[in-house]
């Protein structure tokens, strides 16, 4: 069943065992109502008659006959007596049912019960009449059967409300599903988009709330797998050529050696080739095992609590001899000192990467600074080279991604790994004043 069915059903269910819990409720209270409501009502009207006749004698025959129009008018079944001499001074009802009713009831009591004679039920007021001769009770009467009918005349139009209140809800929680799911059944097809790798087919979605909130990480995570597999696409690509190139060249000088078209010192400058081109297949060898590591064994990366200061020591200890053969200036000109948590021997790894690319691409100085910026600590390299690309700024930290005299073009790629692998985040850009300038970023613990 969709969700959108489900949705409905469980909130016209919820409103449906609400409304029928209040009526049952309504219902089982609405007789009580009525009934006290009836019982004020007669001792409103048995006031205004005690009042009219509070100075009479009711044992007087004028008397009684006037207090027997006076509630004919208002339609009420009526007695009196008096409690000295126990005795019925008059009434409106038969004698024997009168009787049974004063053997039965209490006359005394605060709070009547409903009276009953035969099958028929009646609401009962007893107001004390006290006169200058003796203590006189006057009991009203009225039949249920009366207040019945209020009730289900009530009762039929609680029932309307009720089937008017379902189907509104009915209505109400159809709409209110239907543009809550509309955008789900969107981010559905949005999903299946991205199962099928369409990504240039992505729309956006009109959405509010957490439901936007989950199409804008979807966005961005299918904008994430596109780029992961533009780059593993391109890693191959890249990999393959990195690698044909120099098997090419060591097969060349080997075929010619083994045929003797080199001999001599050919064939020695041709072994010294081979021998270049072996270690640099090996660096890039070595280095995309240590990316396929760090993307998929935990044990690889130990974490140890650093002292910045002591590590950027380090840095410079192994920078210093680099930059003199570049004829480079390297300098650390700020410095605060954090204990940041890393893998020690890989962040140096990491960041000797793009500190010898900073001198490799710089024309005269390297600068190295650290600070703390909303509760982050901030390692920043800045050349003054000519800066980097626009069009390389986006994929420069791609696997085989390199730009002018760049060596394997997995350095700033494995530089990234290690460096996410910490928990930071690394960013290349260009400064103003020229040159480029990359920014280590970690969360001070």
């Amino acid at each position: 069943m969709k969700l959108q069915y489900q949705l409905t059903i469980a909130f016209t269910t919820l409103l449906v065992i609400i409304m029928m819990i209040s009526g049952v409720t309504i219902y089982s209270q609405m007789l009580q109502m009525l009934i006290k409501d009836e019982q004020r009502q007669l001792e409103d009207k048995g006031e205004l008659i005690v009042n009219f006749i509070l100075s009479e004698n009711l044992n007087d025959t004028y008397n009684a006959k006037r207090l027997l129009e006076m509630l004919k008018a208002y339609n009420l079944q009526v007695f009196a007596y008096d409690e000295n001499t126990d005795q019925i001074i008059f009434t409106s009802i038969d004698i024997q049912t009168l009787e049974s009713w004063v053997e039965r009831y209490d006359m005394n009591a605060t709070n009547q019960p409903l009276w009953q004679a035969g099958d028929e039920k009646y609401v009962v007021s007893i107001l004390p009449i006290y006169s200058g001769f003796s203590t006189q009770h006057l009991v009203l009467l009225t039949p249920l059967d009366d207040l019945q009918e209020v009730r289900e005349s009530l009762i039929g139009r609680l029932m309307l409300i009720f089937f008017i209140g379902i189907a509104v809800a009915v209505l109400l929680s159809h709409y209110l599903t239907t543009k809550l799911v509309t955008p789900l059944t969107k981010l559905r097809h949005q999903l299946k988009k991205i199962e099928r790798r369409k990504f240039d087919e992505m729309e956006e979605i009109k959405a509010t709330g957490e439901i936007k909130e989950v199409e804008q990480s979807v966005v961005e995570m299918a904008n994430e797998l596109n780029s992961f597999i533009q780059s593993q696409r391109q890693f191959f690509q890249n990999a393959s050529h990195e690698l044909k190139t120099p098997l090419m060249t060591i097969q060349g000088y080997a075929e010619g050696i083994r045929d003797g078209i080199f001999e001599g010192e050919d064939a020695d400058r041709g072994l010294n080739v081979m021998v270049e081109e072996i270690k640099r297949l090996k660096k890039i060898i070595n280095e995309i095992i240590l990316l396929a590591k760090l993307d998929s064994e935990a044990n690889i990366y130990e974490e140890e609590k650093i002292e910045l200061k002591e590590f950027l020591d380090q840095v410079m200890a192994r920078a210093i001899p680099i930059a003199n053969e570049k004829g480079v200036e390297i300098e650390l000109n700020r410095l605060e000192n954090h204990t940041l948590t890393f893998d020690y021997e890989k962040m140096l790894q990491a960041v000797m990467n793009i500190v010898a690319n900073a001198i490799r691409h710089s024309r005269t100085k390297v600068e190295i600074s650290v600070y703390e910026k909303n509760k982050q600590v901030y390692i920043e390299i800045k050349d003054d080279g000519e800066g980097i690309e626009e069009e390389l700024l986006t994929k420069l930290f791609h696997r085989f991604v390199k730009g002018n005299s760049g060596e394997t073009g997995l350095g700033l790629a494995i530089a990234r790994a290690i460096v996410e692998r910490s928990g930071g985040t690394i960013t290349a850009n260009n400064h103003d004043d020229g040159g480029a300038v990359f920014c280590l970023k970690f969360v001070k613990k």
